[in-house]
């Protein structure tokens, strides 16, 4: 779902050349050939050219394969038939290993159509796949999984002494490692649990059991039903942050001063420039304790990265987030890759895409990033909701239809004290319901963009420009404003020979409130992401506005 965004946008949807991603998968599983370790977004491990499973001789521990599922399993089975166990063993295998109990329909499903017989094990006992599933589960932490291995010791035993002759509990085994792996790296927690923490784009969905069946078999599966481009790039980035653990090589900074600036000379500059080293910010490390132009473009870079305001000073908002702990970054991207879990890659080829902590929406043409502005989002006691919408009208010089709440809480209040609040707010009675005419006064400014929802949350302009420059924008009633809206409204109808630029911004200053209907709609797809990779391949963090992240990251340990 995610192309490329600028200066650092979501992921979420966004930022990478998802087609290429695609389109590199889709020759995967059509040819059936190892993919290289993905360039700008995915690309899963390549595979080995071993003889066909039902010759293959009993396999060893291979080197950690880097892909998300064991898709090197794909069409390199044997499709032997001869060798088969008793049904009766998987209630025995379940009574032994009582954590796979919940497996039990994924069990049948996979082994009923196969009668039974062996898919890990041949005459020659164990086929090359059980070692990459083998390494793949023993490399969990890699996919920021906590999660103890269920029976790790019998598990490894059978794998690393198990004989030539096929064991029932052994193929089971090895199946039902499977499907762990699979539920705790490809959906993560349940969907009840999501919604609790209020995040209402629609979960992906996946068969477990039909999934392993379709790797064994050979059959195509569909990589967008897989997981959330995203992802790969954080793992990237985790991998990195435990080398900087096992390295003991994290910087905090320890001011003494509220900010350093070009000219400054310090231990702590030295310091400074030491971090942004480390993190990928400056090229180089000479230990100047001075601060030059190199430490100036530096701390533009980082700004860039965190969402702050890119002036080259290491104020108060570069020396907080460089006295945070390792630990606390590692958390931020552990809880960010489980949001990437919940989402289904986007197969749409244009969507638009808004990442509250950014304070960004990004608009993708084709599955790559054409461009993206600034936006103001909903403050804490209005959050603004994460869900996926369809764009299906531009309203060209609307009404502002002011909500109940508003009503109740300012506009009543505001007319006992003053009987001309209405008319000098531009406003009227309307049905029994306040509505303040078009205008360039008007709250929703000269156009807004409806994609029907039960949250009432749509995309608009503001007379309010000066938000857009804050470096926090959390201000509004919930609603999505929008810093380029003529563009976007040109954008949107640009397809459509009836509205030119220069009607539409014709129409954007008429007085007179018109709706026009997209055809296509377009994808609208709010989420909430603290940390992603840019489209520069740089890792970015946000703030978590609405404190969302020590709630989902306490629910995944307790999930452990």
């Amino acid at each position: 779902m995610l192309k490329r965004l600028p200066e650092g946008s979501l992921f979420l949807m966004c930022q990478f050349e998802n087609a290429a991603v695609r389109q590199c998968l889709f020759e995967y599983f059509q040819n059936m050939k190892r993919l290289l370790l993905f360039s700008l977004i995915i690309s899963l491990a390549a595979c080995d050219n071993s003889p066909k499973a039902d010759t293959a001789k009993p396999a060893k521990p291979l080197q950690v394969i880097d892909t998300i599922v064991p898709s090197d399993i794909a069409g390199k089975f044997s499709d032997q038939t001869q060798l088969r166990f008793d049904s009766t063993r998987l209630d025995s295998f379940l009574v032994k290993y009582p954590s796979f109990a919940s497996f039990k329909a994924d069990f049948k499903r996979f082994y009923s159509p196969r009668q039974f017989a062996y898919a890990w094990q041949n005459g020659h006992g164990l086929i090359e796949q059980s070692s990459i599933l083998y390494n793949q589960i023993n490399a969990l932490q890699d996919n920021g999984i906590q999660s103890a291995i269920p029976y790790q010791e019998v598990y490894t035993k059978m794998i690393e002494e198990g004989s030539a002759t096929p064991d029932p509990y052994r193929d089971l085994m090895l199946t039902g490692q499977y499907l762990f792996y699979a539920r705790k790296v490809l959906t993560g927690i349940p969907e009840n649990d999501t919604k609790t923490l209020e995040w209402y784009v629609p979960r992906k969905k996946i068969d477990y059991a039909s999934l392993l069946d379709s790797m064994l078999t050979g059959k195509l599966v569909k990589p967008d039903e897989l997981i959330f481009p995203q992802y790969f790039l954080l793992r990237d980035k985790l991998k990195a942050l435990h080398n900087v653990e096992k390295n003991n090589q994290w910087v905090v900074i320890k001011a003494d001063k509220k900010k350093y600036q070009y000219g400054d000379s310090s231990s702590v500059v030295a310091a400074i420039r030491k971090k942004l080293f480390l993190s990928g910010d400056i090229k180089e490390d000479n230990q100047s304790p001075v601060f030059d132009s190199v430490l100036f473009y530096g701390i533009k870079s980082f700004q860039g990265r965190y969402g702050l305001g890119e002036d080259g000073v290491a104020g108060p908002g570069v020396l907080k987030e460089m006295s945070e702990s390792l630990s606390k970054r590692i958390e931020q991207i552990l809880v960010n890759m489980e949001r990437c879990r919940w989402l289904p890659n986007e197969t749409g080829s244009n969507y638009l895409v808004v990442n509250i902590p950014q304070f960004k929406l990004l608009v993708y043409e084709d599955n790559k990033l054409n461009w993206s502005c600034n936006v103001v989002v909903g403050k804490e006691t209005n959050k603004t909701v994460i869900f996926k919408g369809d764009m299906k009208h531009v309203v060209l010089s609307p009404y502002w239809n002011v909500p109940p709440s508003i009503i109740k809480k300012e506009i009543i209040p505001g007319m006992n004290r003053n009987k001309n609040y209405l008319a000098n707010h531009n406003m009227e009675w309307n049905n029994g319901q306040v509505r303040q005419k078009p205008g360039g006064n008007n709250s929703l400014g000269l156009v807004k963009f409806l994609f029907p929802n039960s949250y009432n949350i749509y995309l608009h302009d503001t007379p309010s420009k000066s938000l857009f420059n804050e470096d926090k924008r959390a201000f509004s009633h919930g609603c999505i404003r929008v810093s380029e809206p003529a563009r976007l409204a040109e954008y949107l109808l640009r397809n459509d020979k009836n509205w030119p630029p220069e009607k539409i911004k014709t129409a954007m200053n008429s007085g007179k409130e018109q709706y026009v209907n997209l055809n296509p709609t377009i994808p609208v797809y709010i989420v909430y992401f603290t940390a992603f990779v840019d489209s520069q391949g740089k890792l970015n963090f946000r703030d978590d506005i609405y404190k969302r992240d020590e709630k989902l990251g306490a629910m995944i340990m307790a999930r452990k």
